[in-house]
Order: structure tokens, then C-alpha cells, then sequence
């Protein structure tokens, strides 16, 4: 089913008004977005990482679609990270719809941060040096942030022309307030950043049940169309295997915690077996470190600096 749409960059007609927007090869913040449209009312499914990025998108469904810059009503953020929202500038007359989660994270991390850190770059030390090399293609100085104008907790209905959209709280899970964007009529779903296919899922936030709960809410719904935060449009064979993953990062960090081991030996030690294929693998570091802190339930969160630091040494060390 998944085979009718190419995973090449730009736009994919998914049918009935609705679109998807693939950025190959779905790493560090090459991620998709989407559109829904009825009638002359537009919803768009995220934004880009920088703004020339999500020009070029919005160019690409205008002379698809007719709808541009100009005309979308309607942004839903699926998360607060950059390679989802930061491109919400270019669309200045649209509502912007987020979880009071997303919400608040979106203000904790400005593009003015990522553009500090990328500037430093081996100034840094191995942080630095992994974090510009990772996001070299993004544009973190020229963005025009857009922040939420209506945000939400749980679940809220709304229309789209005469369509029904039903966005559905599934966070805490891969940050502290995703949102999974529904669309029953049309058997769709947008799931932003639950879903990483063919590339390593990052925890930043848990709990890992959550986000393994997150994924069976995907895979009750009666949907044939599944277009992830990264990678390639997937069915819910793809939605297991990233449970699938998450349940095995689990049980293996949690050998590994009860032993005794600190998060990087057990970052380094854990064997990614069956999805060692799967890009950026040293996000593993994240991960452990995510489970290592709900295992203690203590809430002390890692500096951002030290996870890059930690998944730039594991990088090179499975490599």
C-alpha cells in the first residue's frame, strides 16, 4: 500500500485533498509535513526546520494545490521541536494550534539557541563538533518564530472545510506534548514525531510506555494512510516496529540499570541488533538516558550538551 508514494523529497498526493511532504533522508531535521484542504479551507501539519525550507514547501502545494503562503488558515505544531514549527513565520495570517505542552517547550528552546550552538561548533568540543555537522544544511539565523495562538490539552475536534480533524494529545512521550493529527473521513493519520520509520526514535521526554501506548493508539485506528514525523509514508506494520524498538531499548537499559552500569557504558553496551540498519543510531545515548531517568523517577533532566557530547562519542564508536 505504502509503495504508491515514492519516498522521494516533495509532495505526495495521498488522495481525497490531502498531501504529504517527504524530506528524504528523514535524519537530524529532514522532517514531513502535510496538508489538508477542503474546499478553499487549508490545515497545514507542521512547518520546516528554516524558513527557506518551508518556502520551497509552500511554493510546491501552491502550484499543486492553489494554496500558499497566503491562503493556509491553520498550522497544528505536532511538537515543539524546531524541524516542525520554525518555519511557522512564513505563514503570518494563520492560526496556530499546539498542546500547552508543546507550548511551553517551544519558548524554552528559540532558533537563536540552535544558532549559539551551531556557531560555536568545535569550540564546543565533540558536542559542538557533532551538533554542526548534523544540522550544517538548516538556517537557524534567519528565523521569523511563530508561537502558538490556541492551544489545547487531550483532544480537540475541528473542521476543515466540511472535513472532520480530530487532534488527538498523546505526549509525554518523544517530547512533552505530541499531538497526533487524525483525519477519520479520509482513513489518515500525521503523526509527527511518534513515528521515526527506518530511522532512530529520540526520547527526550517519556516515559518510553507512553510512547509505546502512543503507537497502539495508531495502530487501533482505521487508517490506511500513516505519514510519519521522519521517513518514508508507512502502514501500521511500521507503527509496530517502532514499538518494537522502544520495548527492546527498554528491557536491554533496564538489564543495564539494575547492574549497575552509568548511562554510557550502558549506551555503548547495548547491541542494537535488528534495527542497527536504522539511521542515526547514537541516538541511543538519548534514549538510554531518558530511561535511566524514569527509572530513578528523580526527574533530573541531562544537559542538552552533554546528550550531543554522549551520542557523538557513541557515533564513532559504532561506526
Amino acid at each position: 500500500m505504502t509503495q504508491r508514494w515514492e519516498y522521494t523529497k516533495g509532495l505526495k498526493d495521498i488522495g481525497n485533498g490531502l498531501y504529504a511532504w517527504l524530506q528524504p533522508d528523514g535524519g537530524w531535521g529532514w522532517s514531513n509535513a502535510g496538508l489538508i484542504r477542503d474546499g478553499g479551507a487549508s490545515l497545514l501539519v507542521d512547518t520546516l526546520f528554516d524558513m527557506a525550507l518551508t518556502r520551497d514547501m509552500l511554493t510546491a502545494m501552491e502550484d499543486a494545490t492553489g494554496i500558499g503562503a497566503g491562503k493556509i488558515g491553520t498550522i497544528v505544531n505536532t511538537h515543539a521541536n524546531g524541524d516542525h514549527c520554525h518555519g511557522n513565520g512564513c505563514c503570518p495570517q494563520a492560526e496556530i494550534i499546539a498542546s500547552e505542552a508543546s507550548a511551553r517547550e517551544m519558548a524554552e528552546v528559540p532558533p537563536a539557541t540552535l544558532a549559539m550552538f551551531k556557531a560555536a561548533g568545535a569550540k564546543l568540543g565533540p558536542a559542538g563538533a557533532y551538533f554542526a555537522d548534523v544540522f550544517a544544511p538548516f538556517d537557524f539565523d534567519n528565523v521569523e518564530e511563530r508561537t502558538p495562538t490556541k492551544t489545547f490539552s487531550g483532544a480537540m475536534d475541528m473542521k476543515v472545510g466540511d472535513k472532520a480533524v480530530r487532534l488527538i494529545e498523546v505526549g509525554p512521550a518523544h517530547t512533552g506534548g505530541d499531538v497526533l493529527v487524525h483525519v477519520p473521513g479520509d482513513r489518515a493519520v500525521f503523526t509527527g514525531d511518534i513515528l521515526f520509520i527506518d530511522g532512530t526514535p529520540l526520547m527526550w521526554a517519556g516515559p518510553v510506555a507512553n510512547w509505546i501506548r502512543a503507537c497502539e493508539t495508531i495502530t487501533r485506528m482505521d487508517v490506511d494512510v500513516i505519514v510519519p514525523g521522519h521517513g518514508p509514508i508507512t502502514d501500521k506494520a511500521g507503527v509496530r516496529r517502532v514499538a518494537d524498538y522502544l520495548a527492546y531499548i527498554d528491557r536491554e537499559a533496564r538489564k543495564r540499570f539494575d547492574a549497575g552500569l552509568p548511562v554510557r557504558e550502558a549506551a555503548l553496551d547495548i547491541a542494537l541488533g535488528e534495527f542497527s540498519s536504522w539511521g542515526d543510531a547514537e541516538r541511543i545515548a538519548v534514549n538510554v538516558d531518558s530511561l535511566y531517568r524514569e527509572y530513578r523517577g528523580d526527574g533530573k533532566v541531562t544537559p542538552v550538551i552533554e546528550l550531543f557530547a554522549l551520542m557523538a562519542e557513541v557515533r564513532n564508536a559504532k561506526r
